[in-house]
């Protein structure tokens, strides 16, 4: 896979599964801007990339790292970004809608706040960046929107229905946008990982995670390289015939 020229924006790009999609889209060649709301975070993701000359195809070109703090949530945010980002690179091809949050809680207890910030983080965002981003790919006719769900948008999960529904929100979303762009040659595909070795389930306890570990057949927990690897596949040249998919890395915890 070759992704030389190309310019990929990922958000939630400072940590675990988006830092590890930013870094894997450089080294297959494509520039890469990296949006977040911590901006040291970033700054050392984009030391990581800059300092890493790709060398997908041989060409030995440097990978260029852009930094954006944003709240994305936000659509006013969301449009300087974009807005930004365009002014540096000239276009966008490859949009990783990555960037989530957790706020658990029971149904019954959790509080409207709680419910919002999830929604706008998880959906609404990646609503908004899809928006910015389909005007440079309608023009040069060629796109690839990746939306981060997760396994439990597709079989629910206790004390999480915000976070479940939002993910569930972006698979719809998923398929809406690879039915609406898809005579442009723009695919729109989501991947679904199960239980991920992230900071966000390193706080869970380890009864948690051995009782996780007994459903998953291949018997490990999953890397954000895995999901990052299915990423950039399906940001490339050889994807080209996928779109509206949701593709599961999960380890098998899910199937069907």
């Amino acid at each position: 896979m070759n992704l030389n020229g190309r310019v990929a924006v990922v958000t939630g790009a400072s940590q675990g599964i988006g830092r590890a999609c930013a870094l894997k889209l450089a080294n297959y060649g494509a520039s890469v801007a990296l949006v977040a709301r911590n901006q040291q975070r970033l700054n050392e993701v984009a030391r990581e990339i800059e300092q890493h000359i790709s060398d997908s195809g041989g060409t030995g070109v440097p990978a260029r790292a852009y930094v954006v703090t944003a709240d994305i949530g936000d659509e006013e945010p969301v449009k300087a970004a974009f807005k930004s980002i365009l002014a540096e690179f000239g276009k966008i091809d490859i949009l990783v809608n990555n960037a989530g949050i957790t706020r658990d809680q029971l149904v019954m207890r959790m509080k409207r706040a709680d419910w919002d910030s999830v929604l706008a983080t998880n959906l609404t965002s990646a609503y908004l960046c899809t928006q910015q981003a389909i005007g440079s790919m309608l023009k040069q006719r060629w796109g690839r929107i990746i939306n981060i769900t997760s396994i439990f948008g597709q079989m629910g999960q206790a004390g999480q229905a915000n976070y479940a529904a939002s993910k569930a929100g972006l698979i719809g979303l998923t398929m809406a946008v690879g039915r609406e762009l898809g005579s442009r040659n723009i695919t729109c595909n989501a991947v679904a990982p199960g239980f991920i070795e992230t900071a966000m389930t390193s706080a869970l306890s380890d009864e948690l995670k051995q009782n996780a570990l007994k459903m998953i057949p291949l018997g490990r927990i999953g890397s954000p390289e895995d999901v990052a690897n299915c990423v950039a596949f399906l940001a490339s040249e050889e994807a080209g015939y996928i779109t509206g998919h949701v593709l599961n890395v999960n380890g098998g915890m899910l199937m069907g």
